[in-house]
């Protein structure tokens, strides 16, 4: 790390982004207490993390081993020994969407079911913060929703959570504040409109390489035009006039992609490296 300061108000989603080698999960395994810090100190509540923080906090890591030959059931109860503190498990199961899955052995739950029980584990004690490292990595689209879904419910709930994601939708559609780290800095931190908003005005225009357009496009004023492996990509804060230029030039618009910019995008501006950099 590399003097990092970070603060996180309670009772929102917040997300930790960056390429891989940037700092997110020594960053998380400081704060939950399983990697000591180099230096400085971390505060929860205002007051130095103890061995009371364990008992608040719920870890959702990205791989877990589970105990062979335990049903679903099973499984949250001995989780739930672990803890002085307790949520009914009749409302972890509610809420993670367990019910069919109750007396099922773990061992033979689908990917979105087993994230769904591992989000039901780090839920047993009831914590404050919750920690979920890349949730849904390798889940099919529907199974990354219906998780997407669960976070929510627990956020209404009032407690924070912390979301480490390479999904960008997921972060926007999730996040209420997003940090974006590099070499073990914070570099932007906000809301993800008013990242977007401070970044960036105008549109994404991009064009098929398979076209004139990959012959002929030339300069355009007030644009900056970037090659892609099989397109162009013209960012223009002037919209109407670089349409009506690529008209201009008889460039045609079949195949054209119009979009406002992303969090991808701001990615890319602040770091110079994609996600999976």
């Amino acid at each position: 790390m590399d003097r990092l300061d970070l603060s996180i108000r309670p009772g929102i989603c917040f997300g930790l982004l960056g390429p891989n080698g940037a700092g997110k999960t020594t960053t998380l395994e400081m704060i939950e207490g399983i990697l000591p810090p180099d230096g400085g100190e971390i505060l929860f509540h205002g007051k130095p993390v103890d061995r009371d923080f364990r008992e608040r906090m719920g870890i959702q890591f990205q791989s877990t081993s589970l105990p062979e030959l335990l049903r679903v059931s099973e499984v949250l109860a001995l989780f739930s020994s672990f803890y002085r503190r307790r949520a009914p498990l009749a409302e972890v199961r509610t809420l993670c969407d367990l019910d069919e899955l109750w007396d099922k052995d773990a061992s033979q739950l689908s990917g979105g079911q087993r994230q769904r029980l591992l989000l039901a584990l780090a839920l047993v004690n009831d914590p404050e913060i919750v920690f979920l490292d890349e949730p849904t990595t390798g889940l099919d689209p529907q199974a990354r929703r219906r998780f997407w879904e669960l976070v929510r419910l627990i956020r209404r709930r009032g407690k924070t959570v912390v979301l480490t994601t390479h999904y960008m939708e997921e972060a926007y559609e999730l996040c209420d504040e997003i940090a974006i780290m590099d070499h073990g800095r914070i570099i932007a931190q906000n809301s993800p409109d008013q990242l977007l908003k401070e970044h960036f005005r105008g549109l994404s225009i991009r064009l098929p390489k398979d076209g004139p357009a990959g012959t002929s496009l030339g300069p355009i004023p007030g644009c900056e035009i970037f090659e892609r492996p099989e397109s162009y990509e013209l960012l223009t804060e002037q919209p109407e006039a670089t349409m009506r230029a690529l008209l201009d030039r008889s460039i045609p618009l079949q195949g054209i992609q119009i979009r406002t910019r992303n969090l991808e995008d701001l990615f890319l501006k602040l770091t110079g490296k994609g996600f999976e950099a």
